[in-house]
Protein backbone atom coordinates (compact mmCIF):
# COMPACT_ATOMS: atom_id res chain seq x y z
CA UNK A 1 0.00 0.00 0.00
CA UNK A 2 1.33 3.36 -1.12
CA UNK A 3 1.89 6.21 1.40
CA UNK A 4 0.66 9.71 1.09
CA UNK A 5 2.86 12.17 -0.05
CA UNK A 6 0.88 15.72 -0.15
CA UNK A 7 -2.70 16.56 -0.09
CA UNK A 8 -4.18 20.05 -0.84
CA UNK A 9 -8.30 20.96 -0.92
CA UNK A 10 -9.72 23.55 -3.75
CA UNK A 11 -12.60 24.57 -4.87
CA UNK A 12 -14.53 23.66 -7.98
CA UNK A 13 -16.92 25.78 -9.57
CA UNK A 14 -18.92 23.64 -11.74
CA UNK A 15 -21.00 24.48 -14.68
CA UNK A 16 -23.68 23.21 -17.01
CA UNK A 17 -22.98 19.66 -14.52
CA UNK A 18 -18.86 19.60 -15.30
CA UNK A 19 -15.73 20.69 -13.88
CA UNK A 20 -11.76 19.21 -14.81
CA UNK A 21 -8.28 19.02 -14.30
CA UNK A 22 -6.25 19.73 -16.53
CA UNK A 23 -2.01 20.52 -16.94
CA UNK A 24 -1.87 24.06 -15.68
CA UNK A 25 -0.50 25.54 -18.97
CA UNK A 26 -3.24 23.95 -21.79
CA UNK A 27 -1.06 25.38 -24.67
CA UNK A 28 -0.10 22.09 -26.28
CA UNK A 29 -3.23 20.07 -25.79
CA UNK A 30 -4.74 18.67 -28.65
CA UNK A 31 -8.62 19.20 -26.73
CA UNK A 32 -8.67 21.57 -24.26
CA UNK A 33 -11.64 21.60 -21.80
CA UNK A 34 -14.23 21.60 -21.92
CA UNK A 35 -13.94 20.84 -26.20
CA UNK A 36 -15.60 17.24 -26.59
CA UNK A 37 -17.21 16.76 -22.39
CA UNK A 38 -18.98 13.62 -22.47
CA UNK A 39 -21.48 14.66 -19.85
CA UNK A 40 -22.84 10.78 -20.12
CA UNK A 41 -19.97 9.17 -17.66
CA UNK A 42 -18.73 10.60 -14.26
CA UNK A 43 -15.26 10.42 -14.81
CA UNK A 44 -13.50 10.66 -18.79
CA UNK A 45 -10.13 11.63 -20.46
CA UNK A 46 -8.36 13.23 -22.73
CA UNK A 47 -4.65 13.83 -23.13
CA UNK A 48 -3.55 15.94 -19.82
CA UNK A 49 -6.85 16.25 -19.05
CA UNK A 50 -9.44 14.55 -16.68
CA UNK A 51 -13.25 15.76 -17.28
CA UNK A 52 -15.52 14.86 -14.20
CA UNK A 53 -19.61 14.81 -14.31
CA UNK A 54 -21.06 16.35 -11.61
CA UNK A 55 -24.69 15.69 -10.10
CA UNK A 56 -25.69 19.79 -9.57
CA UNK A 57 -25.49 22.21 -12.34
CA UNK A 58 -24.38 25.11 -10.90
CA UNK A 59 -22.01 25.03 -7.49
CA UNK A 60 -18.70 24.61 -5.94
CA UNK A 61 -17.92 21.44 -4.98
CA UNK A 62 -14.81 20.71 -2.64
CA UNK A 63 -12.10 19.05 -4.14
CA UNK A 64 -9.03 16.87 -1.98
CA UNK A 65 -6.49 15.96 -4.48
CA UNK A 66 -4.29 13.51 -2.90
CA UNK A 67 -1.03 12.10 -4.40
CA UNK A 68 0.31 8.93 -3.31
CA UNK A 69 3.67 7.46 -4.00
CA UNK A 70 2.17 4.00 -4.66
CA UNK A 71 -1.56 2.38 -5.12
CA UNK A 72 -4.13 3.78 -2.40
CA UNK A 73 -6.25 2.16 0.35
CA UNK A 74 -9.32 1.40 -1.20
CA UNK A 75 -12.57 2.71 0.42
CA UNK A 76 -16.04 1.46 0.92
CA UNK A 77 -17.79 2.01 -2.22
CA UNK A 78 -20.86 2.54 -0.12
CA UNK A 79 -19.83 5.86 1.17
CA UNK A 80 -19.78 6.86 -1.87
CA UNK A 81 -22.11 7.86 -5.09
CA UNK A 82 -19.72 7.59 -7.45
CA UNK A 83 -16.30 6.32 -8.00
CA UNK A 84 -14.11 5.75 -11.26
CA UNK A 85 -10.56 5.11 -11.86
CA UNK A 86 -8.64 6.48 -15.07
CA UNK A 87 -4.88 6.71 -16.66
CA UNK A 88 -3.70 10.01 -16.66
CA UNK A 89 -0.71 11.43 -18.29
CA UNK A 90 0.94 14.68 -17.22
CA UNK A 91 3.30 16.75 -18.86
CA UNK A 92 4.50 19.10 -16.33
CA UNK A 93 3.63 17.69 -13.42
CA UNK A 94 1.13 20.18 -12.30
CA UNK A 95 -2.53 20.42 -13.45
CA UNK A 96 -4.89 23.31 -12.31
CA UNK A 97 -9.20 22.64 -11.93
CA UNK A 98 -11.00 24.06 -14.96
CA UNK A 99 -14.99 25.57 -14.91
CA UNK A 100 -16.59 26.15 -18.11
CA UNK A 101 -17.72 29.12 -16.74
CA UNK A 102 -14.59 30.85 -15.08
CA UNK A 103 -11.68 28.65 -17.40
CA UNK A 104 -8.48 27.66 -15.14
CA UNK A 105 -8.28 28.27 -11.40
CA UNK A 106 -5.68 30.28 -9.21
CA UNK A 107 -4.64 26.85 -7.79
CA UNK A 108 -2.03 24.96 -9.03
CA UNK A 109 -1.92 21.16 -8.16
CA UNK A 110 1.58 19.28 -7.76
CA UNK A 111 1.51 15.85 -8.48
CA UNK A 112 5.30 15.69 -9.49
CA UNK A 113 8.70 17.76 -9.79
CA UNK A 114 7.92 16.64 -13.66
CA UNK A 115 5.66 14.94 -15.92
CA UNK A 116 4.57 11.37 -15.95
CA UNK A 117 2.04 8.17 -16.09
CA UNK A 118 -0.21 8.09 -13.41
CA UNK A 119 -3.27 6.44 -12.01
CA UNK A 120 -6.27 8.74 -10.62
CA UNK A 121 -9.28 7.22 -8.60
CA UNK A 122 -12.26 9.93 -8.13
CA UNK A 123 -14.81 9.33 -5.47
CA UNK A 124 -17.88 11.77 -4.98
CA UNK A 125 -20.70 12.39 -2.18
CA UNK A 126 -23.35 14.15 -2.43
CA UNK A 127 -24.18 14.46 -5.92
CA UNK A 128 -28.41 14.38 -4.72
CA UNK A 129 -28.18 16.84 -2.36
CA UNK A 130 -26.21 19.33 -5.30
CA UNK A 131 -28.96 18.22 -7.93
CA UNK A 132 -31.60 19.43 -5.66
CA UNK A 133 -30.06 22.50 -4.65
CA UNK A 134 -29.78 23.17 -8.46
CA UNK A 135 -33.21 22.69 -9.10
CA UNK A 136 -34.29 24.66 -6.39
CA UNK A 137 -32.38 27.37 -4.43
CA UNK A 138 -29.63 27.41 -7.32
CA UNK A 139 -25.87 27.40 -6.67
CA UNK A 140 -24.73 25.85 -3.09
CA UNK A 141 -20.77 25.68 -1.84
CA UNK A 142 -19.35 22.35 -0.24
CA UNK A 143 -22.30 20.35 -0.68
CA UNK A 144 -20.68 18.09 -3.26
CA UNK A 145 -17.52 16.77 -2.18
CA UNK A 146 -14.42 14.81 -4.01
CA UNK A 147 -11.46 13.11 -2.84
CA UNK A 148 -9.41 12.57 -6.55
CA UNK A 149 -6.12 10.16 -5.62
CA UNK A 150 -3.19 10.15 -8.11
CA UNK A 151 -0.72 7.79 -7.95
CA UNK A 152 2.14 6.72 -10.17
CA UNK A 153 1.20 4.42 -12.66
CA UNK A 154 2.41 0.53 -12.46
CA UNK A 155 3.25 1.16 -8.76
Amino acid sequence: MGQLVRQQRVDAYVGYHAFGLQESDDADLPVPFPDDFDHSVFLSTHPGRLDITSGGHTHTATVTVEVWDGPPPQEDPAGWDEQAEADFESTSGQVAVWSMHTGRADDVILLGDSGGSWRVRVSCAGRAEAAALSEGEGTGHGVERYIIRFWPAGA
